[in-house]
């Protein structure tokens, strides 16, 4: 049923708009617009907080949904989760109650800056400082790559606190777009997501009260490596999205097209390409699923699991079967696949971050291998 609602919802509302999206390189405020309208674009909140308190698993059928029509669309309800899901896992209560309210009313947006300009992989190795000053401390640094940099309200973003400890001298702090000394770069010119805008963040004597940490001092980069293994299964869902979508516009197209006398889906070369994106697709979407459980367990209390591996894995499976099904798309339309008229290309190149972000393929491999199950 939910499947079906947000199916139906994103054909109607957002899937209209996003070649124009990706053609204009704008933030799609009809997708923002009709999510909020429909508690969608956060659908992560608990209750508690007036959010509409979906488990691990219905946010990533909502992702992946909307994701199946509009990449870029895809990233609010993604990086929304991305975003607060620090605040959710380490802040103080009063820090829910003051952040993630207004994410679940739809009156704010919530961006994560870990990344910087010399601290992509090694995320430790980054430079952007915070002093404590009083009951303040004052943050200086770039963060880069950030996802809805400048449309959202709310930023977590990471900060050293201590030089000498490393990744235990890093803390996490709420910073929001209002504060005195926040601006932003301009928008990248990417190869996919266009509509998503991806710009640096600059801190500049960013002066905040100390209860905007999230949680204990130094206890930043445990935090997000955690948030980390929650939502990089939330990429694996838009990868999914975006597959599905280009696996479903071939099925269409190639019982269509007509050549030497009959449609092309008529043939087996044709037919075992269908095959096999379909087969990759379901085995993502299987990895995607089990691991959306295991991190719905880990949520709730239910004590050890192997999550860092599961999650490294449906975003790294999903992501490279999400590359290869949006190519063979573009193979099989042909001249037409290669041409903007047709969606296969737009989906090819919002297939390729998906490998990228939230940790790059390789690093995934590292993170599997360093976590193998028992």
């Amino acid at each position: 049923m939910l499947r079906d609602s947000v199916r139906a919802l994103c054909e109607a509302k957002i899937a209209p708009f996003a070649a124009e999206v990706d053609e204009e390189g704008r933030f799609p405020q009809e997708a923002l617009d009709a999510l909020t309208a429909n508690d969608l674009h956060a659908v992560h909140v608990p209750e508690s907080y007036g959010g509409a308190g979906a488990d691990a698993l219905a946010t990533v059928i909502v992702i992946e949904e909307v994701a199946r029509v509009c990449a870029s669309s895809s990233l609010i309800p993604a990086v929304n989760k991305l975003g607060s899901l620090p605040v959710a896992l380490s802040g103080s209560e009063e820090l829910k109650k003051k952040y993630l309210g207004p994410l679940a009313k739809g009156d704010a947006m919530f961006s994560y800056c870990l990344s910087e300009p010399d601290a992509g992989s090694d995320a430790a190795g980054m430079k952007t400082r915070a002093v404590r000053d009083g009951d303040f401390w004052v943050l200086n640094g770039v963060k880069r790559w950030i996802t809805n940099a400048g449309v959202s309200e709310f930023y977590t973003v990471m900060a050293v606190t201590d030089p000498e400890k490393r990744s235990k001298g890093i803390s996490a702090f709420v910073v929001e777009k209002s504060d005195e000394g926040v601006s932003f770069g301009a928008p990248e010119k990417k190869l996919g997501i266009k509509g998503s805008p991806t710009r640096e963040v600059y801190l500049d004597n960013v002066r905040i009260p100390a209860d905007r940490m999230i949680g204990e001092e130094g206890t930043g980069f445990a935090t997000a490596m955690k948030t980390l293994d929650h939502t990089r299964i939330t990429i694996a869902a838009q990868a999914l999205g975006i597959a599905q979508g280009a696996l479903d516009y071939a099925k269409g197209y190639v019982q269509e097209r007509q050549q030497f006398g009959k449609p092309i889906g008529d043939f087996q070369g044709v037919q075992f390409m269908l095959a096999d994106m379909a087969m990759k697709l379901e085995a993502a979407r299987q990895l995607t699923y089990a691991a959306a459980a295991k991190s719905e367990r880990v949520s709730a209390g239910g004590g050890p699991e192997d999550l860092t591996f599961f999650g490294a894995a449906a975003k790294c499976y999903a992501s490279d079967a999400a590359m290869e099904i949006t190519t063979d798309a573009v193979q099989l339309l042909g001249g037409y696949g290669y041409t903007r008229d047709y969606p296969v290309e737009r989906m090819m190149r919002d297939a390729k971050i998906t490998q990228i972000y939230e940790g790059t393929n390789q690093v995934q491999r590292i993170v599997m291998a360093r976590n193998l199950p028992k």
